[in-house]
């Protein structure tokens, strides 16, 4: 019997071949691909499904009121009918507001180029499919997929269509992710042999996952899928490479079930006096108008309580990845930590970058991370590299501005399409199915289609 692994790679080596000779057209970069009213010198139309705080903020107010010359808002959608009326004062837009089950009703009358997908993590392929099959183009917060099976869907559809989903890696584009790509283009570490990523997220920002759905792996595909899509896709771009296998380990051993006490949310809980973690939500005028005043809408809670007994997020996980180009990825994240940031390290032939970016601490007085440069045989080189201003330090505009700003460059190659987004899901998958099983998981038999193959 022919070995799997040969079969399925022979299979989707084939597919390549056939899809490639059958809709080249598909498969143009998304740098070229253009809206048709930006094509007339009109205005971009987008539709929006998800209006929480992401959808109603970066991609409501913050993108049509600063890009207004380039980007409409032509529909709202969401399944909450309470949130889509405060999200439509809130973005301050006249577009028409549409039910979750009405949402290809809005793409027949609104006609959008743009779809964009800010929904729970679980629904982002569901819509991205749908609105490619409607004739749109997607746009979806990451991550893409939380499951392989989704990842399959969303590849076949864009091949069938001739559509494309670009997934919103803001993280490429900050000020360290930059100047981190390039030095590796640079060749000054010569061949990188190895790299670490460490993610500390604080007790704050930490928990405020396991408030959320987010620590709910059936909706959020577990933080490594969730939050460690942004590392893995840096870790992809950055080495210019793509994963063929993963082993994890991981755990639930500081939130959720691991105390004596806990309350349905912290408005409800008897023990907010003796909890550390008591957070009151109704002292955040956005999150109550947001959230609070529409829960009985949805029965969504935003403040759910972080020792929910339910909670199956790990929030401890060590990953190895081993990629395409033989380099050998060592990844952490915990997030219940006394301070927040990312160690990132390259271990090259030449010598080795460090690189501590850190957030919101008493000793970061510049908001800057420092690189550190070893050269074997050789001296250490030091600097910093200070954030932008604006959401995630400058980096969402800049995105914004690729996508819809005629002419942007993109030197470095940061717009990333549905290729990034499912190689860096796949990740996550397969380190959350090697958690389950205690396997190695390969990344094509997760999968079926061409991984030598970039769009």
């Amino acid at each position: 019997m022919e070995n799997k692994n040969n079969m399925a790679r022979r299979d989707f080596l084939g597919k390549g071949t056939k899809i490639v000779a059958a809709s080249a057209a598909a498969l143009t970069t998304l740098t070229t691909v253009v809206p048709s009213n930006a094509a007339n010198g009109g205005k971009i139309k987008v539709a929006l499904v998800g209006t929480g705080s992401r959808g109603s903020g970066t991609w409501g107010k913050n993108l049509i009121h600063p890009l207004k010359d380039y980007v409409e808002m032509v529909g709202l959608c969401d399944i909450n009918p309470k949130r889509l009326k405060y999200a439509k004062g809130y973005i301050d837009t006249d577009a028409p507001l549409y039910p979750s089950g009405d949402f290809d009703r809005m793409i027949k009358e609104t006609k959008p180029d743009y779809v964009i997908v800010t929904t729970p993590d679980c629904f982002h392929a569901h819509y991205a499919i749908r609105a490619m099959k409607l004739g749109c183009n997607a746009i979806s917060e990451k991550p893409l997929a939380t499951e392989a099976e989704q990842c399959q869907k969303l590849l076949d559809t864009e091949i069938q269509t001739g559509k494309s989903v670009t997934t919103t890696f803001n993280a490429r584009h900050g000020a360290s992710a930059e100047e981190i790509k390039r030095i590796i283009l640079s060749g000054e570490l010569g061949r990188i042999i190895s790299a670490e990523y460490h993610e500390y997220l604080d007790i704050d920002h930490g928990a405020s996952y396991f408030r959320r759905w987010h620590g709910k792996a059936r909706f959020s595909g577990s933080l490594l899928v969730h939050k460690a899509s942004h590392h893995f896709d840096q870790m992809n771009w950055w080495l210019d490479a793509e994963p063929e296998e993963v082993h994890a380990f991981g755990k639930v051993d500081f939130y959720g079930s691991n105390n004596p006490f806990r309350a349905r949310n912290c408005r409800s809980c008897p023990f907010t006096k003796k909890c550390k973690f008591y957070w009151d939500i109704m002292k955040d005028k956005r999150y109550k108008e947001l959230y609070v005043d529409n829960e009985d809408a949805d029965g969504y809670l935003r403040d759910g309580c972080v020792w929910d007994n339910e909670i199956d997020t790990y929030d401890s996980m060590t990953v190895e990845v081993k990629y395409n180009n033989g380099v050998i990825l060592s990844y952490s994240l915990n997030a219940y930590m006394p301070y927040e940031g990312q160690g990132i390290a390259f271990n090259g032939e030449n010598g080795r970058l460090d690189v501590r970016n850190f957030h919101r601490q008493p000793w970061d007085v510049n908001n800057s991370a420092e690189f550190r440069y070893t050269q074997s045989f050789g001296k250490t080189r030091t600097w910093g590299v200070n954030s932008g201003k604006g959401e995630h330090g400058g980096s969402d505009m800049k995105l914004k501005r690729l996508l819809f700003v005629p002419d942007e460059k993109d030197p470095l190659a940061k717009l990333a399409g549905s290729r990034a987004g499912v190689m860096s899901s796949l990740i996550g998958i397969a380190a959350r199915k090697s958690i389950e099983t205690g396997e190695r998981i390969k990344i094509a038999d997760l999968v079926d289609v061409p991984l030598n193959w970039k769009w």
